[in-house]
């Protein structure tokens, strides 16, 4: 939530508008005073690490009572304030939209009551509303992910990696409860994330007499080898006739089923707490910057007029798209509706289809037993380039989809090289490969003849520089290890004011994880190669510190991508800021080298790798099919060698044939970035007076893809059809 607020503020600001911090939530707008106060750039620095929201939040009885809502505009007119950020989960963004449908009627209220003049009403006629969503639970629909999912998750996968170690050593099943209230996105996640045997989610309860299914399972996992078994309970999973199914539940059901040794854990408020993620600061993965959903933010509020309905700044793939508030809150009452209803399949399909996605890529590694009859395919495979956390969960879900598929699946290690060498590998053999970094099978580099079989990429590096796809396993992971250094190097000069830090990060000639780790850290610049920089620019950049360390804000952090500039190298911009800076600042130097490929892999490198893995094999499986004929496989056209990236909203298969043209062979990357037009707003919060072109930013939107999921009576009362989208 703090990365929502520096945004927003910082980007209001930009635009000349003032802002105002509402302590307390609701509470602090109904009660006034010290509650709302002006806020100004200093005022968020350092808010980026920090979890929870540091102007707080509240509950408010108050402000739902049309008394409450009268006060709270009556504060809001006396300071002018006609534009409302709010950040919270579907009962704030609802009782925002409630205020604003009323506010026309306050006004007239506290006319009559002489609390306000005509002259106050008449400045103040319209108020504008625009939500961001920040709820753990992600239980809000229209978007793919909401403000703080990701913090939970890595607080949740900590501990599952934890457990997991001593359940091995032990033989022990676990079983942890996770939060969520009648959402199941983080159990569902959880469990894709750490591989495990059997999930409890609200929006599908299990099968009739599934205590004798979930103890089987339980059992033929033991009897494979397996000494470590994980379930993952939902806080709200029931059965199918509406009971609770609690931790405690499952643990004397398999104590007493099987006499295996159960613990239970139940995760509770520690997920809410924590540093935030890289994800959650700039939401990089699956979306947009967070910064640039503050700009977004922002952008909504100048541009509303009277007419315009209030609406939330949602994520859809890697795009900010803007919804309609009150068609989000009506599809997430809807999935109530339909569990209460037990219209399960409804159910699943009305979170959307990221929680749809996720719940058939489970079922398929989780809950289906290999085939008696094989296929008389054989299919590899092997990692190439240099290893990077997410690799094993590709590989894993592959296997485990090929063996599915009556595949003999084969593992090569060492890379190319390995080819020769190439052996079977079983279920058992990728058990708990998941949460592993680097790469079990090995990877080595080199050149071979390309055979006539199909083919498929999964890119997986660091550097996020592979052609096809907007985002690579492994790039998540690096990015949180940056991020959070970036975190412990700026907390050291807490004590130790006018301080400048220079870090060094990896990337190639790629200048992503600069750039992200600028946005995520708040960089006051990242030198890359896409971004070409001189002398002057540097220049430039000295100066601007120069000023900072004259306001409150005493300290600096400048990331240099490792090949942006074969001159300009970290030592030569080290000396120049450390002698341009004597007097006024000093400096220190951090190379971060190898330690951004290590580490276990973020939650969304092992879920992103899983569903890359599992969809690289059925494509694999499709094409095998086209291309066998009278006993062989030959596969020569551009379609059968592809790569499987992200682009915008989609996974999608490109040849690799068509690839070529949008690949600079030379430096190994894209010829065009989508990341790189989220510079300016870096630019923008470290406070340089730069022009931000706002010609592309989101426009409206419609739930269209849920609602067409609907029962009909549903879909007509959620919204009815405007006369474009009954074109449509």
């Amino acid at each position: 939530m703090n990365a929502a607020v520096r945004a927003t503020v910082r980007v209001g600001i930009y635009t000349g508008a003032k802002v105002y911090f509402v302590h307390e939530g609701y509470q602090g707008l109904v009660d006034g005073g010290d509650n709302i106060k002006l806020a100004t750039w200093e005022s968020v620095s350092m808010m980026l690490q920090l979890g929870g929201t540091v102007i707080g939040s509240a509950r408010c009885m108050d402000f739902r009572a049309r008394e409450g809502r009268m006060k709270a505009a009556l504060n809001l007119v006396k300071l002018g304030i006609t534009n409302l950020c709010v950040i919270g989960g579907d009962g704030s963004l609802t009782g925002a939209n409630q205020f604003r449908k009323e506010w026309a009627t306050l006004l007239v209220d506290l006319v009559k009551a002489g609390k306000i003049t005509d002259d106050e009403a008449r400045k103040s006629c319209h108020l504008n509303i625009v939500g961001m969503v920040g709820s753990i639970d992600n239980d809000f629909c229209g978007t793919d992910m909401t403000i703080g999912t990701d913090s939970a998750l890595h607080r949740i996968i900590e501990v599952v990696d934890a457990i997991t170690t001593t359940a091995q050593s032990h033989q022990r099943t676990f079983i942890l409860e996770v939060m969520g209230r009648h959402c199941g996105y983080l159990a569902l996640v959880t469990a894709l994330a750490c591989g495990a045997d059997w999930v409890f989610i609200p929006e599908m309860p299990p099968d009739e007499g599934w205590e004798g299914h979930l103890c089987r399972r339980l059992a033929d996992q033991r009897a494979r080898g397996s000494r470590l078994n994980v379930i993952i309970v939902a806080e709200g999973a029931m059965d199918r006739a509406g009971n609770p199914i609690s931790s405690e539940d499952i643990k004397k059901l398999v104590e007493k089923n099987l006499g295996f040794d159960t613990r239970t854990t139940v995760l509770g408020h520690v997920q809410r707490g924590g540093t935030p993620s890289a994800f959650d600061r700039i939401l990089v993965g699956l979306s947009l910057s967070l910064s640039l959903m503050g700009v977004e933010a922002v952008m909504a509020l100048l541009e509303a007029t009277p007419e315009t309905p209030a609406c939330v700044v949602s994520l859809s793939g890697n795009q900010a798209v803007r919804l309609p508030l009150m068609e989000c809150v009506q599809v997430t009452k809807d999935v109530t509706t339909a569990m209460a209803e037990k219209r399960w399949e409804d159910a699943i399909k009305l979170r959307g289809k990221s929680f749809e996605n996720n719940w058939n890529t489970y079922k398929m590694l989780a809950h289906i037993n290999p085939p008696d009859t094989k296929s008389n395919i054989n299919v590899a495979i092997v990692n190439i380039g240099a290893p990077c956390a997410g690799m094993n969960a590709a590989v894993r879900s592959a296997v485990r989809i090929g063996i599915i598929q009556g595949h003999n699946m084969l593992a090569v290690h060492d890379g190319f090289e390995g080819l020769a060498q190439g052996k079977p590998i079983t279920w058992t053999g990728v058990s708990g490969w998941t949460g592993k970094g680097g790469s079990e099978l090995g990877t080595k580099r080199d050149k071979y003849e390309e055979l006539c079989i199909p083919m498929v990429v999964i890119p997986a590096t660091v550097s996020n520089n592979v052609p096809g796809s907007d985002f690579s396993i492994g790039a998540d992971t690096a990015l949180n290890t940056i991020t959070s250094t970036c975190d412990r190097i700026k907390q050291s000069a807490a004590g130790t004011k006018r301080r400048v830090f220079i870090i060094e990060t990896a990337g190639g000639y790629c200048g992503y994880l600069a750039t992200m780790a600028g946005l995520a850290a708040g960089a006051d610049a990242a030198y890359i190669y896409e971004d070409k920089f001189g002398i002057r620019d540097l220049e430039m950049n000295v100066e601007h510190l120069v000023q900072k360390m004259k306001t409150d804000v005493k300290r600096g952090l400048i990331l240099r991508n490792e090949n942006c500039n074969a001159n300009y190298t970290t030592d030569f911009i080290f000396a120049l800021y450390s002698e341009e800076g004597k007097g006024i600042f000093d400096c220190r130097k951090n190379v971060l080298g190898h330690m951004q490929q290590g580490g276990t892999p973020t939650p969304f490198d092992r879920n992103f790798g899983t569903k890359m893995g599992s969809k690289a094999v059925l494509w694999i499986t499709e094409k095998l099919k086209e291309v066998y004929r009278h006993g062989r496989i030959f596969a020569n056209t551009p379609d059968s060698a592809c790569v499987l990236g992200m682009k915008k909203r989609a996974l999608t298969f490109q040849p690799l044939a068509e690839l070529k043209e949008q690949t600079d062979f030379v430096h190994r990357i894209p010829k065009t970035s989508w990341w790189l037009k989220l510079r300016p707003i870096m630019k923008i919060l470290a406070k340089y007076n730069i022009s931000l072109d706002t010609s592309e930013h989101a426009h409206m939107e419609h739930v269209i893809k849920k609602r067409m999921s609907m029962p009909a009576p549903l879909m007509k009362k959620a919204c009815p059809p405007t006369k474009h989208e009954e074109e449509e």
